[in-house]
């Protein structure tokens, strides 16, 4: 059984690509960065801008693994979506992937671990109550 995710559709444009006119790589790190302030705000419920701005509560990049396996090109409607693969008391490990709409391939796959963060002192921090709650009702 697949894991419940959270889902985004995405166009492909022009300033994600290379000369080549393929996503440039780190584009969909950019793509992905999105995707999880959307699942804050709108999956989760908590809201992203909230969470960082009101409630100092950050969410850094701690580990990230990549697996590119086919290209995505300028004009190609892509689906980006994220699961979560455990929650821990801190962090947050999720598994993220870019398919493409059309053909159902596998464009890119990441695995990524998130620490909440006070962003008053920069350690880590449990992660809140409310968004351990919103995580177990809507991804377990």
């Amino acid at each position: 059984m697949q894991a419940p995710s959270f889902k985004r559709e995405r166009l492909i444009r022009f300033s994600d690509c290379d000369p080549a006119g393929i996503v440039f790589y780190p584009q969909y790190f950019v793509m992905f960065n999105g995707l999880v302030e959307d699942w804050v705000d709108e999956g989760l419920g908590i809201g992203f801008r909230r969470l960082v701005i009101e409630r100092q509560t950050g969410l850094p990049t701690v580990r990230l693994e990549a697996d590119f396996r086919a290209v995505s090109k300028m004009g190609d409607r892509v689906e980006l979506a994220l699961s979560v693969e455990r929650l821990g008391s801190r962090s947050i490990t999720l598994n993220s992937r870019c398919t493409g709409l059309e053909d159902g391939e596998l464009r890119m796959q990441m695995r990524q671990v998130l620490v909440c963060t006070s962003l008053q002192t920069h350690q880590a921090i449990e992660v809140p109550a409310d968004m351990r709650e919103a995580i177990a009702a809507r991804f377990s």
